[in-house]
């Protein structure tokens, strides 16, 4: 039987995983949350 712990034990990430990964979180990107905020703030500036 495969003991899982021990497996996860032996894991490495793999570095382009990481890279992505990294790229990912520091990009800012325009979500809709980000469009209907700013859709607020101008429907209320009017």
């Amino acid at each position: 039987m495969i003991d899982f712990e021990e497996e996860l034990k032996q894991f490495e990430p793999i570095k382009e995983v990481e890279e992505a990964e990294d790229a990912i979180h520091n990009t800012d990107i325009t979500d809709l949350t980000d469009i209907l905020r700013e859709m607020v703030e101008k429907s209320e500036r009017k």
